[in-house]
């Protein structure tokens, strides 16, 4: 008995006939063609032209595109041709979820690969004016996000309820938020340091009763060097919920200070004093004196007292400065014989006449 080509792709076998085996082999071979076109011919056209643009962003993101990988490139095929077989169940639903699981893998992977050049981009524009450990941390956050969202994604197109499950997380999130209060408070008060830039390192601060040049900015803490040289570590939170006084960024300092001379300087020399004190802020740079006022008759001295501004926010140069005006009024003094004063007291004993 012969057989005609109608009658063999009549055929059936498994619930398919011979025709719609053929269909699918053609299927699976035309996609993988495709595929093979794609890949070989139109990315490396466009790689060639991409490498001819100052653009980085084309040439990373088709570089990313020719690092998928060949599950992809067989996955699919396969699946395109099983649509024209009639197959198990379990069958369809094992290469669906295939294909579903490695697209959302490159996909999430080729985003995280972006996400990963563009805070490169990012803290290399941005030079010193970023703090790469901020960018890396919502670099971070970015990412995890990105698999949270894929997983849901394939758990609700496996047919799960991912209602309850992103309930579940809301409130694990807000236990856990609670069990890490502190740590959180001092991570946002980072963040909060970061963007409105209070201080930065190397500026000298004082926070309460501490002071000292700021050395650190951390996660969690922020550390001083004080002017003693030990390491003052102070949580964030605890700088954000305090009066910071930043002197790095004054542009001058008004300084106030006092001195005295014995009660028997004559006032000839005391109007001399005055003189003293403006001739010595008269060769000095980075000093204006504002006022120099005989004051107060004090207890054991006469006392003088100056205001004058500093034209530095630096510390260390304003103590030179005050250095330099107390040698001065000192050299002065000497030379011109007046004696300054120190605690005294004076008994006055009186003889009664017999």
């Amino acid at each position: 008995m012969a057989f005609t080509l109608s009658d063999i792709f009549s055929y059936e076998i498994a619930h398919n006939l011979i025709s719609d085996y053929l269909i699918a082999i053609g299927a699976f071979g035309v996609t993988i063609v495709v595929l093979k076109i794609f890949q070989k011919w139109v990315l490396n056209n466009l790689e060639k032209k991409s490498k001819k643009t100052e653009n980085k962003w084309d040439n990373y993101i088709i570089k990313i595109i020719k690092e998928v990988g060949w599950s992809f490139y067989i996955l699919l095929p396969l699946y395109v041709a099983f649509q024209f077989l009639e197959v198990p169940e379990i069958l369809e639903k094992f290469m669906y979820y295939g294909v579903l699981i490695v697209v959302v893998y490159y996909v999430v992977r080729s985003v995280q690969k972006l996400i990963d050049f563009s805070a490169q981009r990012y803290i290399r524009d941005k030079n010193q004016d970023i703090d790469p450990g901020v960018v890396n941390i919502f670099k971070t956050i970015l990412k995890l996000s990105l698999w949270v969202v894929a997983i849901i994604l394939i758990l609700s197109n496996a047919g799960y309820d991912v209602s309850a499950l992103i309930a579940s997380l809301g409130i694990g999130g807000i236990a856990v938020a609670i069990a890490l209060q502190n740590v959180l408070s001092d991570i946002f008060s980072y963040f909060s340091i970061h963007f409105d830039k209070p201080f930065k390192v190397g500026d000298f601060i004082i926070v309460g009763d501490d002071m000292g040049e700021v050395k650190k900015i951390g996660i969690k803490s922020t550390r001083l060097k004080s002017l003693w040289g030990e390491e003052i570590v102070i949580s964030n939170a605890e700088l954000t919920s305090q009066r910071v006084n930043n002197y790095k960024k004054m542009e001058q300092r008004r300084i106030h200070f006092h001195f005295g001379v014995v009660y028997e300087t004559p006032v000839a020399k005391l109007n001399r004093i005055l003189e003293i004190v403006r001739n010595i802020f008269d060769d000095m740079e980075l000093a204006d004196l504002e006022r120099v006022h005989f004051k107060e008759f004090g207890n054991f001295q006469l006392q003088y007292e100056v205001a004058y501004y500093v034209k530095t926010g630096d510390y260390n140069r304003y103590m030179d400065i005050q250095q330099e005006i107390n040698l001065a009024l000192k050299r002065e003094f000497e030379n011109e014989g007046i004696e300054f004063a120190y605690p005294t007291q004076t008994l006055i004993i009186q003889q009664e006449s017999s």
